[in-house]
C-alpha cells in the first residue's frame, strides 16, 4: 500500500504546489494572495493538508520561487528591449499567474501540460477572466514529434517568445531536457526561458536512498555534470540567476533549517564549518533567466544586474 505522502505521479506535484501556494495565501503575512489556487484544488485540498505540513522547507521554497518568476516575468515584460509577445508555460501544472499578476492585455499566454491538468482549469477557472490573452493546449510534451510540430506553430504566430518551465526539467532525462532545449533554440523566435537551477549539493541530495523511495513514482531525472554548462552547449546562455537563500532575505522570509544541516549540529560539528554550510545553501537552488546564445542585445543591464 502507498503511502499518502508519496507523490503518485509527476502531475500529482501540480496539487500539493498549488496546495502550498494555497496555505501561505492564508497566512497573515502572506508574500502573495493565490485565491485560484484554492479554487484549483478544491477538497483535494484537505488530503493534500498532511502532506504539505510535512515539509516546512519545500513550502518555503514553492513560495520563493513564486515570487523569483513573478519577479523575473514582471521585468522581463517592463523591458523596452525584450519585445515579449508570447509567454509559453511549458508543464504548467496549477499555475495561476495569468490570472492573479498584471500583465499587459495583448500578452500571449500559452499553457501546456497533460489532458488532465488542462481539464480542471478549464473546468474550475472557467467564470474567471485572465488579465491577457490565455490559451491552453493539452499536450504530452515526451512526445517529441507532437511536441516538435507545437513549437513550431507557436513560433510561427509569434516574434519574441519567453519560455517557462517551472518544476519541470528535474522530471527529464539528460537526454530528454537536451531534445528540448534544442528543439527551443532551432526555432528562432522561443528568445528567453525562465527554468530551474539546482546546485550539485542539491543534485547529492536527491539521490539519497530516503529522498529517492520518497519520489520513486515521480524522480528527479536531471543530472547534469555541469548546469549551466548544459544548457550553453545547447544553445542558451545563463544570464541572471536568482537564488532561493538570497531572495528569501529581501522578503523577511525565514528558511527552515534542511535536515542534513541539522545533522551537522547533532554530530558537534565546528561553529565555523556549521556557518560555512549556511553560507553555502543560500546560492542551492534558484531559478535562472537564459538567452538565446546568438542574442547579444535582447537583455539589457537594467534586467540583468550585469555590467
Amino acid at each position: 500500500m502507498k503511502s499518502k505522502n508519496e507523490i503518485n505521479h509527476v502531475s500529482d506535484t501540480a496539487l500539493w504546489v498549488a496546495a502550498y501556494r494555497a496555505l501561505e495565501s492564508k497566512k497573515t503575512n502572506a508574500l502573495f494572495k493565490d485565491e485560484f489556487a484554492q479554487i484549483l484544488i478544491g477538497q483535494l485540498g484537505k488530503g493534500l493538508a498532511s502532506y504539505t505540513q510535512g515539509s516546512r522547507y519545500t513550502a518555503w521554497s514553492v513560495v520563493i520561487r513564486t515570487l523569483i518568476i513573478d519577479e523575473l516575468i514582471s521585468k522581463i515584460l517592463e523591458n523596452p528591449f525584450s519585445e515579449i509577445d508570447t509567454i509559453l508555460n511549458l508543464g504548467a501544472g496549477l499555475d495561476t499567474r495569468p490570472y492573479r499578476m498584471s500583465l499587459p492585455q495583448k500578452i500571449n499566454w500559452i499553457e501546456a501540460d497533460f489532458p488532465q491538468i488542462i481539464d480542471l482549469k478549464n473546468e474550475k477557472l472557467d467564470r474567471f477572466t485572465p488579465n491577457c490573452q490565455l490559451k491552453r493546449i493539452a499536450i504530452d510534451l515526451t512526445d517529441i514529434d507532437k511536441r516538435k510540430k507545437f513549437l513550431t506553430e507557436i513560433s510561427d504566430k509569434s516574434k519574441n517568445i519567453l519560455v517557462l518551465t517551472e518544476g519541470v526539467i528535474p522530471y527529464l532525462t539528460n537526454k530528454q531536457a537536451e531534445s528540448l532545449a534544442c528543439d527551443l533554440y532551432a526555432l528562432q523566435n522561443f528568445k528567453l526561458w525562465i527554468t530551474e537551477y539546482y546546485s550539485p549539493e542539491i543534485l547529492k541530495f536527491l539521490r539519497t536512498p530516503k529522498r529517492l523511495k520518497q519520489m520513486e513514482n515521480s524522480p528527479f531525472l536531471f543530472y547534469p555534470d555541469h548546469w549551466f554548462n548544459f544548457f550553453k552547449e545547447r544553445g542558451w546562455k545563463e544570464e541572471v540567476t536568482k537564488y532561493f537563500g538570497i531572495e528569501t532575505l529581501k522578503y523577511g522570509r525565514t528558511p527552515p533549517t534542511p535536515g542534513w544541516i541539522k545533522e551537522l549540529i547533532i554530530k558537534d560539528e565546528s561553529i565555523e564549518n556549521i556557518a560555512k554550510h549556511q553560507k553555502l545553501i543560500q546560492t542551492y537552488l534558484g531559478y535562472s533567466l537564459y538567452q538565446r546564445n546568438d542574442c547579444t542585445q535582447f537583455i539589457s543591464v537594467e534586467l540583468t544586474g550585469k555590467d
